[in-house]
């Protein structure tokens, strides 16, 4: 499969995005902006979630006219799994701290607020 290639190290930038741009390679491997493609898989997830999600944003920014379909490949078992499980229960927490609107949750308490902030 003809494939592109984009890293720190290469050289000839214009010519690994034009061949994906142009079809000429079917696969882009890269960390970096994308306005071409179709599927973005990530294969090493950020521990960073905001940087993880502000680098997929990137392939539907502006000059993007196609559907983009994202999938995080996590293998089972994995440090990278369990961080996916803590964020998801950070998630839920941070979720449940404030309604739709911003204010405070009626389910949050001010002992639940100190608790936070406990050692």
């Amino acid at each position: 499969m003809r494939y592109s290639l984009l890293t720190g190290d290469t050289r000839d930038r214009k010519t690994a995005i034009e061949a994906f741009q142009n079809g000429a390679a079917k696969v882009f491997l890269v960390s970096l902006n994308l306005t071409a493609a179709l599927t973005v898989i990530v294969f090493d997830p950020w521990w960073n979630p905001a940087v993880g999600e502000q680098a997929i944003d990137r392939a539907y920014r502006s000059g993007q006219d196609k559907a983009v379909f994202v999938y995080r490949l996590v293998a089972a078992a994995t440090i990278e799994e369990k961080m996916n499980d803590l964020e998801a229960r950070k998630q839920a927490l941070a979720d449940s701290l404030f309604e739709g609107d911003g204010q405070i949750a009626s389910a949050l308490t001010e002992d639940d607020v100190r608790a936070l902030f406990e050692a």
